[in-house]
């Protein structure tokens, strides 16, 4: 029975490559907290986590760093399995 991919190490390298690129949260722009690691970092919602373009659930490859995105975990999250990024709706004119 083959274990859990995201603990292998190719994984934790791209993990450890897309951190070092320091980029902002590709869902919402704002930067994200990459000094928070660790426990602390499964709690926190302003912490780095590593999305995908293409979801795994929708035929996105785990270990491609063209499919790995800079993400808060919040709006990692936020997006679940969805394949487009959508805008959030302007209020109607008043």
């Amino acid at each position: 029975m083959a274990g859990n991919p995201r603990n292998g190490r190719p994984y934790r390298t791209l993990c450890r490559w897309q951190r070092a690129l320091g980029l902002p949260c590709w869902l919402c722009g704002h930067n994200i907290r990459y000094d928070i690691t660790g426990r602390e970092a499964g709690k926190n919602p302003d912490a780095f986590t590593l999305d995908h373009l293409i979801p795994l659930s929708r035929g996105g490859a785990l270990l491609d760093p063209a499919n790995a995105r800079s993400a808060h975990r919040r709006c990692n999250s936020s997006r679940g399995n969805r394949t487009a990024v959508t805008q959030p709706r302007a209020s109607r004119r008043w």
